[in-house]
């Protein structure tokens, strides 16, 4: 069994790109965010992966895709949440 998230049978570059980083900037806003030093690189990660995923989500064209950018949206959102919590946006 082979993951990939063109099961469509079709390439969609941007598309996986996308889903792709919107998956790293939330695992790593998550990461981030449990560390209280770090609120500023949550915080703004957070906020990338967040936009980045709505958006990514509005131009995904297969059901994995949508998956990873489910999964990359909530951590982001819980990664931007502990980094304004601890200290916000700004050192």
């Amino acid at each position: 069994m082979r993951f990939t998230l063109n099961t469509d049978g079709r390439r969609h570059r941007i598309e996986n790109v996308l889903s792709v980083v919107t998956i790293g900037c939330g695992l790593l806003a998550f990461a981030t965010g449990l560390i209280p030093s770090a609120h500023v690189v949550a915080s703004w990660a957070g906020v990338l992966g967040f936009f980045g995923g709505l958006y990514s989500q509005y131009v995904s064209a297969t059901t994995p895709e949508r998956a990873l950018n489910i999964v990359g949206i909530v951590a982001s959102f819980v990664g931007v949440a502990f980094g304004i919590y601890h200290g916000g946006f700004l050192p």
